[in-house]
């Protein structure tokens, strides 16, 4: 079962990604050990309250918010982390020229009625950030409605042709998303621009738990100037403080041992020597679950204390 349902979840023509994976003794009457795979931050909540045993999320962010108490987090969550898969990524809030705007403050200072296309997937991480982002610079998007613009949620990534068809047809004049690096080229193609993050903004921003980041002709090879913004890396593993050491290092041998079979970038194996520790692909903000943290450096993934 479990590699059939492998199989289906990597296939673009199968539409259920998520998947939640029970763990028991045969026979016995209660599932010991949970396992949720999620992109959302959902997966923080079923940690946290002890529906689910370890989860991932991307990106890591978020984890940081949850332990902080931050953000949409009323309160700190005893989490802990157990791997960071590495996965470098932008958030990008690209407006058209045409509505001279060149920063969010401006889009709160003038009101402005700005039509923007958000990921129509509901409970993705990105709208975690927008919603953040969007309430440190002093405004929601329920103001762009208010104001007279209009938030659409469409489907796909933003490179996808309902996206950028309704910004050629002038339907749309802002897209806010990740994976800059798929449809950046495509928007300053299309005349628009990427807002910068000013300094006072991304204070507030990284003061929560959020990470600044720049994204550059690197990621987006049309881009002229750099743009600071928020990083979208990592694909958090994560679990709680009180989760007993022997299931840690039980998935931490795991992953070890399947590293070969786990599809990363297109390549493998898996990079296990930089998931255990902090990197810009990979953020590790919050401490290590202390199962974890034996079983990497006794495995020599970590330097010995």
């Amino acid at each position: 079962m479990l590699e059939v349902a492998s199989e289906l979840v990597g296939g673009d023509d199968w539409p259920y990604k998520q998947a939640r994976v029970l763990l028991r003794e045969q026979g016995a009457a209660e599932w010991a050990v949970n396992f949720f795979g999620s992109d959302s931050p959902q997966a923080i909540w079923e940690v946290g309250e002890k529906k689910a045993d370890l989860a991932i999320v991307n990106p890591a962010a978020p984890v940081t918010l949850a332990v902080r108490g931050q953000g949409p987090f009323k309160e700190p969550l005893p989490l802990r982390a157990v791997t960071v898969i590495p996965s470098l990524d932008r958030i990008g809030f690209a407006v058209s020229q045409r509505t001279g705007l060149a920063s969010l403050d401006a889009v709160r200072e003038r009101r402005f009625p700005l039509r923007v296309s958000l990921r129509g997937h509901p409970d993705h991480s990105v709208h975690l950030f927008i919603r953040e982002a969007l309430v440190a610079a002093g405004f929601t998007l329920e103001d762009i409605t208010r104001w007279g613009g209009e938030v659409r949620y469409d489907d796909r990534m933003a490179n996808g042709p309902r996206r950028m068809e309704a910004l050629a047809s002038g339907q749309i004049d802002a897209i806010f998303d990740e994976a800059v690096g798929l449809w950046g080229d495509q928007a300053l193609e299309a005349d628009m621009r990427f807002l910068s993050l000013d300094a006072p903004l991304l204070g507030k921003l990284t003061a929560m738990g959020f990470r600044r980041a720049t994204l550059t002709n690197s990621q987006c090879s049309k881009l002229k100037d750099d743009v600071l913004t928020l990083d979208f890396s990592g694909w958090m593993v994560f679990t709680r403080a009180d989760v007993p050491d022997e299931i840690v290092r039980a998935f931490c041998r795991g992953l070890e041992a399947r590293r070969d079979k786990i599809p990363w970038q297109g390549e493998g194996p898996l990079p296990l020597e930089k998931m255990c520790r902090d990197t810009p692909e990979g953020p590790l903000d919050i401490p290590l679950h202390p199962a974890a943290e034996e079983y990497w450096r006794e495995r020599g993934y970590l330097p010995k204390p």
